[in-house]
């Protein structure tokens, strides 16, 4: 096995600071909103796509396009509404006479965009929402049968009212558990609403200029995987995601009676880069069981399905990674000699 190479002090310091200066400069756009903006911005570095859940008019359609300002990365809107077709999303071939000469030529939709903003995503149906499937999983878009690569970075961030108002269909399973986090966004505090009134009277963000640029994003993408994660970070992981199973025989007895399905081995390769992410964020070279505590909520949430007794009794997937965090412990029984480190890119 060949050890990788830690990261120096002289790549650490300043891709931290990159990484402060992005938040910094996204706090500014949407005020009292730091977990929502860290959030965003380790899951950018982590190539992951992010699932906004909140109502109307609390800033997450500001926060997308603010980050892709920042970036100056090529950004899309889509507005999610029950009409839209899979086409509006990925594109069609259309028939064009070029020569005297007919023939389908590709027309690409807006999801060829490096930023893209899935606006009140579960306003369309569920056959619709799918068509972003391939895109989020495998970053290409396939029309009849040819398939087309997208753009690298290639970042999905949906917004989504909460799923009990009217109108809105829930997403697949097999689409939320491709959002690397999802965040909450909740009513903004008194504080925050009076330093809009005072700062924003007409609710326009301020003049936004590029931080960083599209060479110095893909270096730190490529510095994320070289974060060392310990075996023992590794087993905690690993034991963290099995005891959301209710038929693991480790699984802490609210799980067993509350939780119909757990996460998925995608949610466990999540934590681990997620927890990663936020080690550099930090300025460590390796990450350690804070980096994961940091990160399961936003990795977990979004993948715990409650039984439907256990939500009408007011369970939420909030209250068991509260007991899955309290109960799992760090320490667990020795994981079998493998490689859980990657090799130095």
């Amino acid at each position: 096995m060949t050890t990788p190479t830690l990261l120096t002090a002289e790549q650490i310091a300043p891709a931290q600071q990159r990484l402060r200066a992005l938040i910094e400069q996204l706090d500014k756009i949407i005020f009292g909103r730091t977990e929502a903006t860290t959030a965003v911005t380790v899951a950018l570095i982590c190539r992951g796509h992010v699932l906004f859940e909140g109502l109307p008019g609390l800033g997450k359609t500001e926060l997308v396009r603010g980050l892709a300002q920042l970036l100056d990365l090529s950004f899309r809107r889509i507005q999610f509404t029950p009409d839209l077709m899979p086409s509006d999303i990925t594109g069609s071939s259309m028939l064009e006479e070029r020569d005297g000469q007919r023939r389908l030529v590709f027309q690409r939709g807006p999801v060829f965009a490096a930023i893209l903003l899935a606006d009140e995503i579960n306003r369309a149906s569920p056959k619709t929402q799918s068509a972003l499937l391939e895109a989020m999983q495998e970053r290409t878009v396939t029309v009849l049968g040819e398939t087309h690569r997208l753009p690298e970075p290639f970042v999905v961030l949906a917004t989504q009212n909460p799923i009990d108002l009217e109108g809105t269909f829930p997403l697949p399973e097999a689409q939320v558990d491709r959002f690397l986090f999802k965040v909450l966004i909740g009513a903004a505090p008194v504080e925050v609403l009076e330093r809009v009134l005072a700062e924003r009277p007409t609710g326009t963000p301020p003049a936004i200029t590029p931080v960083m640029s599209l060479v110095q994003l893909a270096d730190l993408i490529a510095l994320v995987p070289r974060v060392v994660l310990p075996r023992a970070v590794a087993n905690y992981i690993s034991r963290l995601v099995t005891a959301t199973q209710p038929t693991a025989e480790s699984a802490p007895a609210m799980v067993k009676e509350t939780v119909r399905f757990g996460a998925s081995p995608r949610a466990a390769i999540g934590l681990g880069l997620a927890a990663r992410a936020f080690a550099l964020l930090d300025g460590r070279p390796q990450c350690g069981f804070t980096d994961v505590r940091h990160a399961a909520p936003l990795v977990l949430r979004h993948r715990i399905l409650l039984q439907h007794s256990a939500r009408i009794e007011g369970v939420t997937s909030e209250t068991v990674i509260a007991e899955l965090l309290a109960k799992v412990s760090e320490v667990g029984r020795p994981l079998p000699e493998l490689a859980v480190m990657e090799k130095s890119s």
